[in-house]
């Protein structure tokens, strides 16, 4: 009998472990059963009213028709109370977009292969091109200290933007734009960032939630010609006006109304709008040629239809139309790029001027939600992304170059650690970058992913951005052209705040959308309450239990296990990360599930709790990530060091995430529970060890192709350049001096020289023949560039009121 029951546990464990549910129920109970029986324990009578009632079981809970009449119809009510109910608004942001690899993360069993298998498209030869030709070219015309100080680009600036039809980026070439892939967009920001990031986001902003995507998706033909060869051409700047006084991250909340009305204009009854608003944080306001509105359309006399509040909708206005007021300028954090307020006062439209004319009266909310999936994946992490590889390759040419002690202080431990975590961090965000894009240029909009993107990648940007300026110490916080840093330093708040905060993306947006939209099953249940539907709702409702069920065992198995049970792809030296993300997943798919079972809709309320859920998902997916970028590139020592800190980093920070639900689960019962089962033998994830951050960070210093290709986005100015093509200039000298520096070390050492500083010891070397006269050029060559490098900007009294 013992034997039936081990057989029982073993069916049991294996078909729950592969997500059979239900059938691991009735297998395990229908073994235990002829174990039962056969070893003598029970009588005919019991073993038949056991065997009926086990059949009974099954028929009711493995028949649909039967299980619905009995079970489900009784469920469906009581969930109707638990589960929250969509307002229109909420309805549409969470239909937003597509699922993803989203929803192999909160399906707890992700299929790795199927990540591995996916073919994320490259840049095309013309893609590349601009990015190594125009984008270049385009960067080397700025001088960002000049643009500081004449707060605005310059006019040969502004003119190369029309020039490259850099406001075209995603306007197809039938209509005078590039029709560029998310990727060569995302590339030419993160190019022009590590630059400029007034430059960037002026670049940026028309090619990411405004009129020209807008247009693209949603407008009519005659609106497609009219509006979108002059946008690609610069010959209109756009803004678009969302964010109001009394509607920031609550944006469905505007007060800004269009009022339908008939006007007599040229003798001719015509139909349109008359619009207010007031609107503010609005980039390239202050010199916008378009402006796209959001706004609430009424119809109070009913000259377009029965109802009266029509919704949120969008329009192109004219600057120069009549009431329009625009041209301030805020001054945000003062990084000169135009931002300002606009405000309109009885401005009359024509209809014609709502973006898709009838089609798109309230459906504004909509074209919004869906466009911000997408831009949110490209735009600010592009950003992020510029300001982090110069981090790196500045950090990693000054941590060489700059010495103390006689050694260059990349040495020192104090700031190996933080050239680690800039180094994997950029590693990471990179990554996520990536797969990301990849996605977007196969069709999917990750509306979920994207979030992620925004959120996890401008944060990292400011500890990127925090530990380089603590390895700069001193220079970085003098501010001049040679100092790069600082001027990324006052950018780090922008995007962190805009195109929805991060407070609010992470606590309320990344897992209140996935929660509902990415798991397999939730969506479902709130869509069959109500439409009424009892078939889809028991189909959804005992399709969950049986995950629930599946993926506890499957977390404990694997907990228990270290996680050597999860199948792995077909890697060589990452398969334990695979494992370790398996487990998590499952950990964060029961977690998850019993937050929303024990809170329900209360759930949004408790936004300490979902903002560590999200945190559990960003970081499976930043992950997932790192772990794609390692099997898809080159399989080099440093790749293997960086997609090592990247992914420790990311196991730690999910553990934590949970460990952090679980300590706040308002039904402490249920925490107690789950604690048994995702962590039965303690939390065992730590944060990457000196030994891997310490390989991290000598790779960034000697390994010059590993540094290269880490920052390959960045753009280096030429070497006379201050800043950056200086820094590099005297780094490629320094490199090429190490063996001469060894040779007078060597002497030293062997008592041939005496110690001495610098350009002494220099001195004492040629004396005694230990270098050559050409040797002690070249060495003094790198002292000077060193010298120079190492200095600061000072400024004369009279300019200094001046500046900016």
């Amino acid at each position: 009998m013992w034997i039936a029951f081990a057989l029982a546990l073993i069916v049991f464990l294996v078909l729950a472990f592969r997500g059979f549910g239900f059938l691991a129920w009735i297998g395990a109970a229908a073994v235990i059963l002829i174990g039962w029986r056969l070893g003598g324990v029970a009588s005919p009578t019991a073993f038949i009213i056991v065997a009926t009632s086990l059949i009974i079981m099954a028929m009711v809970f493995g028949l649909a028709p039967i299980r619905r009449n009995l079970i489900s119809r009784f469920v469906m009510p009581i969930f109707a109370k638990v589960l929250p109910r969509l307002g229109d608004t909420e309805r549409i942001a969470l239909e937003a977009g597509t699922v993803w690899w989203d929803g192999d993360l909160f399906s707890g069993m992700p299929e790795w292969q199927k990540l591995l298998d996916f073919k994320a498209p490259p840049l095309s030869d013309e893609e590349q091109a601009f990015l190594d030709g125009p984008v270049n070219d385009f960067c080397r015309t700025i001088d960002d200290w000049d643009v500081y100080q004449r707060r605005d680009l310059s006019a040969e600036t502004w003119q190369q933007i029309r020039d490259f039809r850099l406001f075209g980026m995603i306007i197809p070439k039938e209509y005078g734009g590039h029709g560029f892939s998310a990727l060569a967009q995302s590339r030419i920001v993160t190019r022009i960032s590590s630059r400029s990031v007034t430059a960037a986001v002026t670049v940026m902003v028309p090619n990411s939630l405004g009129p020209g995507e807008l247009l693209l998706h949603y407008g009519t033909e005659a609106q497609k010609q009219r509006y979108l060869r002059p946008l690609a051409e610069g010959i209109e700047i756009p803004c678009f006006a969302l964010t109001g006084p009394e509607a920031g991250s609550d944006a469905a909340a505007t007060q800004s109304e269009g009022i339908v009305e008939k006007r007599m204009i040229d003798g001719k009854e015509v139909l349109g709008l008359r619009c207010h608003w007031q609107k503010r944080y609005i980039t390239l306001a202050p010199v916008a040629t378009l402006i796209g509105l959001a706004f609430r359309l009424k119809d109070p006399d009913h000259l377009i239809g029965e109802v009266e509040d029509r919704g949120i909708t969008c329009a192109l206005i004219p600057r120069n139309t009549p009431g329009v007021e625009i041209g301030e300028r805020h001054d945000p954090m003062g990084v000169p790029f135009h931002n300002g307020p606009t405000v309109g006062r009885d401005v009359w439209i024509p209809f014609d001027a709502v973006i898709g004319e009838m089609a798109g009266v309230g459906n504004g909310w909509r074209m919004l939600m869906e466009s911000l999936a997408a831009g949110r994946s490209i735009s600010l992490p592009a950003l992020s992304i510029g300001a982090a590889q110069m981090a790196t390759r500045i950090c990693g040419a000054y941590a060489t170059v700059r010495e103390q002690f006689d050694t260059p202080i990349g040495r020192f431990e104090g700031i190996e650690e933080p050239l680690a975590r800039i180094a994997g961090m950029t590693y990471l965000m990179t990554a996520t970058r990536n797969l990301t894009c990849g996605a977007l240029d196969v069709g999917e909009k990750p509306a979920v992913i994207g979030s992620i993107a925004k959120a996890y990648l401008t944060d990292a940007m400011r500890q990127v951005i925090s530990d380089a300026m603590d390895i700069r110490a001193g220079s970085a916080i003098q501010r001049g052209p040679r100092n790069t840093l600082s001027r990324a330093w006052n950018a780090v708040p922008i995007g962190i705040t805009v195109e929805g905060a991060n407070i609010l993306t992470r606590s309320m947006i990344i897992y209140g959308q996935g929660a509902i939209r990415c798991h397999p099953f939730v969506h479902k249940e709130i869509a069959a309450i109500a439409n009424k539907d009892l078939k889809a709702f028991d189909l959804a409702i005992f399709g969950h239990i049986n995950l629930l069920f599946t993926r506890a065992v499957r977390a404990k198995l694997l907990a228990l296990s270290g996680s050597r049970l999860a199948g792995v792809p077909r890697t060589e030296d990452t398969a334990r990360y695979y494992q370790h993300l398996s487990r998590l997943s499952a950990a964060f798919t029961i977690l998850s599930d019993t937050a929303m079972g024990t809170l329900g809709g209360a759930l949004k309320r408790r936004e300490k709790i979902s903002g560590r859920l999200a945190d559990a998902l960003a970081y499976l997916y930043l992950a997932s990530a790192a772990l794609k970028r390692y099997h898809d590139e080159a399989k080099t020592t440093a790749n293997y060091a960086l997609v090592r800190w990247s992914v420790e980093l990311c196991l730690y920070r999910v553990q934590e995430a949970l460990l952090g639900v679980l300590e706040n689960l308002p039904n402490r019962l249920a925490a107690g529970l789950l604690s048994v089962l995702i962590f039965p033998l303690g939390a065992h994830f730590r944060p990457p060890n000196d030994r891997i951050g310490g390989r991290v960070a000598r790779d960034i210093l000697e390994d010059r192709e590993a540094r290269k290709t880490l920052t390959e986005d960045v753009f280096v100015p030429p070497a006379d350049q201050p800043g950056l093509g200086a820094l590099e200039a005297a780094l490629d000298k320094a490199v090429a001096a190490l063996p001469i520096e060894t040779k007078l070390r060597d002497a030293v050492r062997a008592g041939n020289l005496d110690r001495a500083p610098g350009h002494m010891l220099d001195d004492l070397g040629l004396a005694a023949g230990v270098i050559t006269q050409e040797e002690y050029d070249r060495l003094n060559d790198a002292r000077d560039a060193r010298d120079e490098v190492i200095q600061v900007d000072a400024f004369d009294p009279e300019i200094y009121k001046t500046l900016h």
